[in-house]
């Protein structure tokens, strides 16, 4: 019962910040953020309960996510000059070890996370401000 606690928590801490991406218009927004999150803390809670050593089953998804930013970099780049969507393929980094500490049973770690990363993303607009004025 635990185990499907964590699964819904972690796609609701994955839906946090894919509702941001999303909201922005990118690419990799609110499904791919849930999937993203809710794959890593699978992956983290099998190999915690069938495994060993989980941090073999845990580089792996770290290694597997970064496919899936490089993805999101080319699949965004519309200027040969500019590369564009390295924050969202960083959001979807952030996004699996939120997955993954949720997996390992860090709750508290995995929520302060997101609400971290939620923040950091809304930077842009302070970004924006500075740049206009």
């Amino acid at each position: 019962m635990e185990e499907l606690l964590a699964l819904l928590l972690s796609a609701a801490l994955g839906g946090v910040i894919g509702y941001e991406r999303s909201k922005v218009h990118k690419p990799a927004g609110l499904r791919t953020h849930i999937l993203v999150s809710l794959g890593s803390c699978l992956f983290m809670i099998l190999s915690v309960k069938f495994f060993d050593d989980p941090a073999r089953i845990a580089a792996g998804v770290v290694s597997g996510i970064g496919f899936i930013g490089a993805g999101t970099i080319i699949a965004e780049r519309r200027e040969k000059t500019k590369v564009v969507g390295i924050t969202t393929a960083a959001s979807l980094w952030v996004t699996a070890a939120i997955g993954m500490a949720v997996g390992m049973g860090e709750y508290l770690l995995a929520l302060f996370t997101t609400i971290l990363t939620y923040v950091i993303l809304q930077l842009k607009k302070v970004e924006e401000r500075i740049e206009s004025s």
